[in-house]
């Protein structure tokens, strides 16, 4: 934990103020229109450094909620060394979700062009109860601090033509947009609960084949590690995460293209004494 802890103040070293080069409101609200729009926007040029990639990001969200209502947490994007990699960031991002991304229940249906570029990731949430999450630290009390554990499949927005990279991906919020919940498990802060959630294996598939798999240690090397990182980044802008909230807690793998007519389950074995599953089909 301490070394995650180390990279989290690494990581919050490039969100000083003084070194942002805050694209334009002109700029946020073009892309905000190509979001809405469904339709791919060019990257936004300019920016050098992740607090650029911050300040877009801290002008979208709120063109956003009178579209996907309002905040209801944090998605912590880049939890995996995969996606990490795929983007040129040595550590997660944090990004804002709304009431709509996790609106969509088990089983529901989504147009396969939910967005400019619609992706589908084997993802997770939990439901923070109480403040203590602020100041948890090891898996058991991030447990003691959460009510619920719930399977989630997030659908998210890539939005851009071309040119991903940190700056943008925090700019396009990084990537929120919808999701679909299954059924919520209620946390236990035993040692054996939040074992199993770091030796579970997570499968995403299509009606046509497996797409990927992954263990919960893909995570940050558990689950439940991303949120004292979560926190740290918080902490660093003034935030703290509230009762109430939820976490969506990160890629288990990359994100897949969306395709329409499909129906996409992400699968969860070994959490619980059955496996569980949450799906979702486009049209």
């Amino acid at each position: 934990m301490r070394t995650l802890l180390l990279a989290a103040a690494a990581s919050l070293a490039t969100f000083g103020p003084a070194l942002a080069a805050c694209p334009s409101a002109e700029a946020v609200q073009g892309l905000a229109r190509s979001i809405l729009a469904n339709t791919p926007a060019p990257p936004l040029t300019g920016m050098t450094s992740l607090a650029d990639g911050q300040c877009a990001q801290d002008q979208l969200v709120p063109l956003m909620v009178p579209h996907l209502g309002q905040p209801v947490g944090y998605k912590v994007g880049l939890t995996n060394a995969a996606a990490q990699q795929r983007f040129g960031v040595a550590h997660p991002v944090v990004g804002t979700i709304f009431q709509r991304t996790i609106a969509l229940r088990s089983g529901g249906e989504v147009p396969a062009r939910f967005g400019a570029v619609p992706n589908v990731e084997a993802d997770l949430l939990v439901r923070v109860r109480d403040d203590s999450i602020n100041q948890a630290r090891t898996p058991i009390e991030v447990l003691r601090a959460i009510d619920l554990v719930i399977p989630f499949i997030e659908m998210p927005d890539l939005a851009l033509s071309a040119g991903m990279d940190g700056p943008n991906l925090l700019a396009i919020n990084v990537g929120a947009r919808l999701g679909v919940v299954g059924e919520p498990i209620p946390a236990q802060a035993t040692d054996e609960f939040a074992a199993r959630l770091g030796t579970m294996t997570v499968t995403l598939s299509s009606d046509q084949r497996e797409i990927a798999r992954a263990p919960g240690t893909a995570l940050l090397g558990h689950p439940l590690n991303v949120i004292p990182w979560l926190a740290q980044d918080l902490a660093s802008r003034g935030q703290r995460m509230q009762a109430g909230q939820y976490i969506s807690l990160g890629g288990f793998s990359p994100a897949v293209a969306a395709e329409a007519g499909r129906t996409y389950t992400v699968r969860y074995e070994g959490l619980l004494s059955e496996p569980i599953n949450v799906s979702v089909r486009t049209h």
